[in-house]
């Protein structure tokens, strides 16, 4: 139904699902992520909160909805992350109604008491064309000037090797997504005939797709590889975040090859950003299939050096 109400664009909404906590034992630099709720706690979070991504499922049936089957082959979301969510609750999706003919929208989600989740824009087409969130954040920023965990780091710099990634449904994806595919479509928000090997040979590409929220795990798999990230030990988080499909979808099985860069650093009161941009190919032909930007911000208070070394930088 439409809004009566001329400041509220009309939209569709999704039913209030309660995502699950997956990465409860993920681990990186030899100790647990904040996902852990005693790590969580120690950073004075009530408990592990869900990884971000893990919401993009329930945008895919109302993108879906709006677009067709374009949303899976160029479909861009691009999403900032404004609270934590934890294993119990409660979150809605909703996708505001574009115009006839219109490939742009607005999304957001919400708890079920109303408390934001996560803001943000979706896409078919040339995602570049669009006001997309992340971006336009990005264009926002102010040069850091007091980076201390970070203070290593480039606008610029490159990924250290290109790295070889493909997902399977029952390969581990190492330790900073201790699950598999098979995991999590037992308990997705959203399942769908497409993500599956049955199912998927009804579906338009004739092979199982990797689900939106699995391309942010196939693509932090090897992260650790590119060796783009701050001084350590250092506990991290996802603020921000764009899956854009430019040649999809993305396929269970296919081998794939990553590029990644530093497109901007920045900080805020508690933490310190950096800002990457991962490039996906298909490994057999080099076609740029996807691209992925990430603001992973890390913590202040969960570098144990933090204080001492921002004095010696006079910066304290």
């Amino acid at each position: 139904m439409t809004s009566p109400f001329s400041s509220a664009a009309p939209s569709l909404c999704g039913p209030l699902r309660q995502p699950r906590q997956m990465l409860a034992e993920q681990k990186y630099d030899n100790h647990k992520s904040i996902h852990d709720d005693a790590m969580a706690e120690t950073l004075g979070l009530r408990a592990g909160p869900i990884e971000g991504p893990t919401h993009f499922s329930q945008f895919d049936p109302l993108l879906f909805h709006v677009f067709g089957t374009v949303w899976f082959e160029s479909g861009c979301i691009s999403a900032h992350y404004q609270n934590m969510v934890v294993d119990g609750e409660s979150v809605r999706a909703f996708v505001d109604l574009p115009a006839p003919g219109a490939t742009f929208v607005r999304v957001h989600a919400e708890k079920a008491d109303g408390t934001p989740v996560l803001i943000g824009t979706a896409s078919v087409g040339d995602a570049s064309q669009h006001p997309h969130e992340l971006p336009q954040r990005i264009a926002k920023l102010r040069a850091p000037k007091a980076l201390v965990i970070n203070r290593d780091l480039r606008v610029g710099q490159r990924g250290a090797a290109v790295e070889k990634i493909r997902m399977d449904f029952d390969q581990h994806m190492g330790d900073h997504y201790p699950f598999t595919l098979a995991d999590k479509l037992q308990v997705i928000t959203e399942p769908c005939d497409w993500y599956t090997p049955e199912g998927s040979k009804r579906s338009p590409w004739g092979r199982p797709i990797i689900p939106t929220e699995m391309i942010s795990v196939l693509l932090g798999a090897t992260l650790g590889e590119a060796q783009l990230g701050g001084r350590k030990p250092a506990v991290g988080l996802f603020a921000g975040q764009e899956i854009r499909l430019i040649k999809g979808p993305l396929f269970v099985g296919q081998d794939y090859e990553l590029e990644r860069e530093i497109i901007a650093l920045s900080e805020s009161a508690r933490t310190e950003s950096v800002w990457v941009r991962t490039k996906v190919y298909e490994m057999s032909s080099r076609t740029l299939v996807a691209e992925m930007i990430l603001n992973g911000a890390t913590m202040k208070a969960s570098y144990p050096n933090y204080e001492a070394e921002a004095e010696e930088l006079g910066l304290a």
